[in-house]
């Protein structure tokens, strides 16, 4: 309070600064008073002293005399002196008429021309004067020395400084000061006292505050809508807000009354004269029911008396009925928003509504849909509905069932909102007969089952009709009206937009799966290199870019590729389709990995330059990654290239599990990077697992952490089929992963010595019928006689061809695989052409021949030069 009070800024606080300023000012006007007075009087008492000596020692017998003999100084000095000492005065000066001494304290100064007015002394007048001399500030008087004959014939000046004539004044300044603090000591004390009680009375507030408090005080008092009363310790209404005056329809001037003179019933009058506690007490006044609140205003020291408040409980009753329907309908509209519409399925948001609405809005509720709704297809007028969703307070109704085709009549409500796109309200069902009309046996069960009021609400989503959502009430006596058809209208309206959107994402969807089915491939070729099982997951937001693919290539080899083009929908089932077809065109060339990737990398790049062009972009294709790897059973190589792609991992025979080292290259579409392959030899009956990176990534896990995880499942499958790896592998996946998921599992087979058959040829024309030879007795112990023909001219026509445009070494080899492969080399990259031999032509005719006797045939390009190859279907 104190510190409140110093502020200055209540009215305590100024009030105290104020008496403190006016006592510390009397004070201080009396100390001055006082000091300026001992001053006064020091000073006369300083002039009358000095004038007394100088008169007397210039008046004194001899003065004169002395000053007219030879040397004054000798005769008057001692007896200034003594007169000095005598006299208690600072000096005596003894000086002729023109100033110069002949006397003074200091002998020094003998002879020295005095310091001081003497032109009125030498005049023959006394000079009284303050100077500050060489002893100090003083008090001097200078009076003439006369002859007998009145002459001035010298001047006696006496003096005495003010510090020695105010000694006794400066004893008493002490004593005044101190008395001074005392009084501003005391004065002090009491205006805080003052103040301190001020202080509790305003609380601290200053004087804008306390003016501002009471406008505002006095403008909420009478704004609020409650009665209040402030009734004195003497029964007199003290105070009535406006609102009191209505409740209680006081007189205006019923301030300063008695409360039993106010015209209130007696029982309400008593309440108000009592003063006691009361706590909702509910009084009749007239005709309104008033909860009266009642407290004393003297619990904590206040004045005595009462403070009442009234509460008009009667409107209170209906405003708050009303505020908790529209609360409900608001809760109602906020749970839309948040529960319809969780999923993109059609038939769950219809479902949602439906559920919403039920038991908070409408007994029962049925939402029908056209099937082409249903389909992700835009509806079609005219056509039948199916009813999509059903709830209720009870499961057996006499509506149509759930899945039931409905096609209402014209008059029904029904038809009307799909007509017009108007909501129709029925509030008495039993007095509508286009509603009767749809069905009288099952319409009659329905009004025997309690229910007699309808809303119908068309499911609109800007033009499209999508269909109906109905809301019927049995239990609830009051039949639905226009608020109601508002909220259902608002309800409705909401459902419509996520059930379009649900449509439109069905469609999409559909679409997507389509095109990804028709892109993925449906069956694995056939092939003896690999024993092969995979498996593909969408992810849950939908079909994605992951792919996968089995080709066959020359030689008994296998290639497998997997991809993975980042995003779902169907550019990147679109995406995913071009680069499998790009894979497909490039493995026909027999390329080795790394130039199939370089050739893919190329592409892809051609692709973002075309789609760059597209205003929003959304066709560009970025994240795109890829795998191949070919397996030759007979080598037991397997060759890999990746293009930013996750490793693939190996499992041994022996259980044992790795991740290849296959350089890691930039994924595809970058450009200007090579990609590096990697040669492994992988034993018979190991296991290659090819994937993407849905498998060991999501948002939860690092690829890290997947790949460990990958390593543990095939820790487990020591010896399993490649089936049983999948089924394994993908068990500890969720039912709908956050990704996309291409698996592969290859386990590998080995072409052996008994099925492959090899020679060198030399380079002569002559050694062509010895390797036919050989080929035919190699053919008669596979049992294969049926191929010797066709074998021996096959390879008579390409041993000649190698060996007249080729280069030396020459190779023949035979592999019996699901077809009869045979391949000649050589060390030269010349590539043999089918063409079309002119009549008169010597040649020209041999690939031809090939091409007619084999299945198959082509030119696969090797480091060390090319290989020619044959295949023939085994009988």
């Amino acid at each position: 309070m104190l510190r409140a009070a110093l502020t200055g800024r209540s009215v305590a606080g100024q009030v105290f600064a104020l008496q403190v300023v006016i006592v510390l000012l009397l004070v201080v006007s009396a100390v001055v008073a006082q000091v300026l007075q001992v001053r006064h009087d020091s000073d006369t008492e300083a002039s009358n002293r000095s004038l007394a000596v100088a008169q007397s020692f210039a008046n004194a017998p001899g003065t004169a005399a002395a000053l007219r003999s030879p040397d004054p100084t000798a005769v008057l000095q001692p007896r200034a002196e003594a007169a000095r000492k005598a006299t208690g005065v600072d000096f005596i000066v003894v000086m002729n008429t023109d100033g110069i001494r002949y006397t003074h304290p200091q002998t020094g100064r003998i002879g020295e021309k005095f310091v001081g007015t003497i032109a009125p002394a030498v005049a023959g007048r006394t000079v009284t004067e303050h100077v500050n001399g060489t002893i100090g500030p003083l008090e001097q008087v200078v009076v003439p020395v006369k002859d007998s004959g009145g002459q001035v014939v010298g001047l006696v000046a006496a003096g005495i400084t003010t510090a020695h004539v105010g000694g006794a004044a400066d004893q008493q300044l002490p004593l005044l000061l101190a008395a001074a603090a005392a009084a501003l000591a005391l004065a002090t004390a009491g205006t805080a006292l003052v103040s301190r009680r001020l202080l509790r009375q305003t609380h601290g507030l200053g004087p804008y505050e306390m003016t501002r408090m009471y406008e505002h005080h006095d403008a909420v008092l009478h704004a609020v809508r409650e009665g209040v009363l402030i009734v004195g310790g003497d029964g007199r209404l003290l105070l009535a807000n406006d609102e009191a005056h209505r409740l209680l329809d006081l007189p205006s001037d019923a301030e300063r009354r008695h409360v039993r003179e106010l015209g209130l019933d007696d029982e309400t009058a008593g309440l108000l004269a009592s003063g006691r506690v009361a706590t909702d007490e509910v009084h009749l006044v007239k005709d309104r029911l008033l909860a009266v609140n009642q407290r004393p205003t003297d619990l904590r020291g206040g004045p005595p008396g009462s403070v009442t408040t009234l509460r008009d409980s009667t409107e209170l009753r209906a405003l708050s009925g009303r505020a908790e329907v529209a609360r409900e309908r608001l809760n109602m509209l906020y749970e839309a928003g948040v529960g319809i519409g969780t999923s993109l399925d059609v038939t769950r948001t219809a479902e949602e509504l439906a559920e919403l609405a039920v038991p908070r809005f409408a007994d029962f509720a049925t939402v029908d849909l056209f099937d082409a709704v249903l389909d992700g297809e835009e509806p079609r007028p005219g056509t039948a509905l199916r009813r999509t969703a059903c709830a209720g307070i009870r499961k057996e109704t006499p509506l149509y069932p759930l899945g039931e085709r409905i096609r209402f009549v014209t008059t029904s409500p029904q038809a009307r909102a799909l007509t017009t796109g108007q909501s129709v309200v029925v509030p008495r069902l039993r007095e509508e007969p286009g509603w009767r009309a749809q069905d009288p046996e099952r319409t009659g069960q329905v009004l025997a089952f309690g229910i007699h009021s309808l809303i119908t609400v068309p499911l609109r989503a800007g033009s499209l009709v999508l269909g109906v959502a109905n809301f019927w009430r049995g239990e609830k006596p009051q039949p639905f009206d226009a608020d109601e058809l508002a909220l259902a209208e608002e309800l409705v309206a909401r459902a419509a937009v996520s059930i379009d959107n649900a449509r439109r994402y069905t469609r999409e969807h559909s679409m997507a799966v389509t095109l990804q089915r028709s892109l993925l491939p449906r069956t694995l070729p056939e092939q003896g290199a690999l024993d092969l099982a995979y498996r593909y997951l969408p992810a849950q937001s939908g079909v994605g870019g992951d792919w996968f693919d089995v080709l066959p290539l020359s030689g008994a080899r296998v290639a497998l590729v997997v991809g993975d083009v980042v995003g779902h929908g169907l550019h990147a089932a679109a995406t995913m389709g071009r680069l499998r077809t790009a894979v497909h065109n490039f493995s026909s060339l027999d390329l080795p990995p790394d130039e199939l990737l370089s050739l893919l990398d190329e592409l892809v790049g051609r692709l973002d330059q075309d789609d760059g062009t597209s205003v929003t972009g959304a066709s560009v294709v970025t994240g795109a990654t890829c795998l191949y790897a070919i397996y030759d059973p007979v080598s037991r190589l397997c060759t890999m290239a990746r293009a930013g792609h996750p490793p693939p991992a190996l499992v041994r025979p022996d259980g044992d599990v790795e991740f290849l080292d296959v350089p890691a290259g930039p994924p595809l579409g970058l450009g200007g990077l090579p990609f590096e392959t990697a040669e492994v030899e992988l034993p018979e009956d190991s296991r290659l697992v090819l994937y993407t990176d849905g498998l060991v990534e999501d948002r939860e896990r690092d690829i890290d952490e997947g790949l460990g995880l990958l390593r543990d499942a095939l820790l487990r499958t020591p010896g399993a089929s490649p089936e049983d790896t999948c089924r394994t592998v993908l068990d500890r996946l969720p039912a709908q992963p956050s990704d996309d998921v291409a698996l592969i599992v290859a386990r590998t087979r080995v072409l052996g010595d008994d099925r492959v058959a090899q020679w060198e040829v030399p380079s002569d024309p002559a050694a062509v019928s010895e390797v036919r030879g050989s080929v035919t007795r190699r053919l008669a112990d596979w049992g294969l006689d049926e191929l010797a023909f066709t074998t021996e001219l096959i390879l008579s026509e390409l041993v000649t061809n190698a060996i007249r445009y080729g280069r030396a070494p020459i190779g023949v080899r035979l592999l019996r695989e699901r077809t009869l492969i045979c391949e000649v080399s050589d060390r030269s990259t010349t590539s043999p052409h089918l063409r079309y031999a002119a009549s008169t032509d010597e040649g020209g005719r041999g690939l031809f021949l090939v091409a007619q006797l084999a299945g198959r045939w082509g030119t696969r390009y090797t480091p060390n030069g090319k290989v020619i190859w044959a295949e023939q279907p085994l009988p």
